[in-house]
């Protein structure tokens, strides 16, 4: 018998009537002939609920204290579909991650999984039971309960599938796949059949809110089929998986970007060995990730420019610490710009076809969109643009490179 984990979102069990339509397809699934294991989130808004609890008690929980909090939403969740199950005739045990003991490191709040225990949940599905498990929890060598963090769900169903070596792990959501761009800017994108691993990290990794980074690399380390599908509405959802001969007829499988962007240059630092440490090491002993990096020497040859990308967030702490750097090193400038976004091609065509970074600049210089920055990597080509131009961008990048259309096998 096949054996399919599935992985509902908050949205998709966030109210008894959701929770019902859930136990409708779980039953569906098993009715096929599937031994099925199922991941849930906590109800939608539940999570946001206990820290606002928490935050009423005080500014700055314990860790440990904070994720016993926290997992209850699960434990909630999974008891509520259970019965749901049960009262449809269909036999169920719920488990939280430490009774199934999903083992992970003591870090609370970001705890990283290290072991699954496969028996009691084999022993379950061979007593014809489906198996129902909280998902975003475990449980650490000390017995302590662990919360994974953001995303967590994801990474509990993807870690499950792997250990239970099941032949497709399905994620449930409130969108029907992953589209070739985000539908509200380009009306007409395309919901992709199957996408790569590489290319889903990069997606995701460059603003497509579909799945998260940690759980598509897990499942890509694992070689676990990953399968996006709608709670709401029947549909074949995108499979993502490992690259085949017919992914390189496209040259493009999507256009990613992200609003949360800004920019930082400092004019004119000494051109001395050791400037980029200089200049990023306080940004980085403050916690904040930089992005895009572009350094350009100067004429004189004694000088260089320096400019980086950090979240939009992080702006204006990132501003004040490069200004005092830069003043002890005698730059001659530093500025900033908190109104860019960033527009990036993902496709593994690109490992096999040329003119795709010239395509992509034709195309915006054709509609007045100046480019501030690029980055690239073998399947990516990202770029730095006025936010005002982010809608037409998009929609201009997307027509250029027929991603309304599906690709010629």
């Amino acid at each position: 018998m096949t054996l399919i984990v599935q992985k509902y979102g908050g949205t998709s069990v966030g109210t008894p009537e959701r929770i019902a339509a859930v136990a409708d397809k779980v039953i569906t699934t098993r009715d096929r002939g599937n031994r099925v294991v199922v991941v849930v989130s906590a109800m939608s808004g539940e999570t946001n609920r206990l820290l606002a609890l928490a935050d009423q008690i005080s500014d700055k929980p314990v860790p440990r204290e904070l994720d016993v909090l926290l997992a209850t939403g699960e434990q909630v969740t999974i008891a509520l579909l259970s019965m749901a199950l049960e009262h449809r005739g269909c036999t169920a045990r719920s488990y939280t991650g430490g009774q199934v003991h999903i083992l992970t490191d003591s870090a609370h709040n970001k705890a990283r999984i290290r072991e699954i225990e496969d028996k009691r949940i084999h022993a379950d599905l061979d007593a014809g039971h489906v198996v129902v498990v909280a998902g975003f929890q475990g449980v650490d060598e000390h017995g302590n309960i662990t919360t994974l963090g953001r995303g967590g769900s994801d990474t509990t169903a993807v870690a499950l599938a792997a250990a239970l070596k099941a032949d497709e792990c399905q994620i449930y959501t409130d969108v029907d796949g992953v589209y070739t761009t985000d539908p509200r800017v380009v009306p007409d994108a395309r919901r992709l059949h199957r996408i790569t691993f590489e290319e889903m990290l990069e997606m995701a990794s460059l603003g497509s809110k579909v799945l998260q980074i940690r759980s598509v690399s897990f499942a890509g380390r694992y070689n676990v089929p990953l399968r996006v599908l709608s709670s709401f509405e029947e549909g074949e959802g995108t499979l993502i998986t490992y690259e085949d001969e017919k992914m390189e007829q496209a040259l493009i499988s999507g256009i990613a970007f992200n609003r949360d962007e800004a920019k930082l240059t400092v004019i004119g630092v000494p051109d001395t060995p050791g400037v980029a440490h200089q200049l990023l090491g306080p940004i980085a002993d403050a916690n904040i990730e930089v992005d895009m990096i572009v350094q350009n020497i100067a004429p004189d040859g004694a000088t260089t420019d320096f400019t980086f990308t950090v979240n939009r967030n992080d702006y204006k702490r990132a501003l004040d610490i490069l200004t005092r750097t830069a003043t002890i090193m005698g730059a001659r400038q530093v500025s900033g710009d908190n109104k860019i976004v960033k527009v990036s091609l993902v496709g593994v065509g690109m490992r096999s076809h040329a003119g795709i970074a010239s395509t992509m600049f034709g195309t915006l210089a054709k509609e007045g969109v100046n480019i501030r920055m690029i980055s690239t990597s073998e399947i990516k080509i990202s770029v730095v643009v006025d936010e005002k131009y982010l809608e037409l961008a998009v929609r201009s990048l997307h027509d250029a490179f027929g991603l309304s259309q599906p690709p010629k096998v």
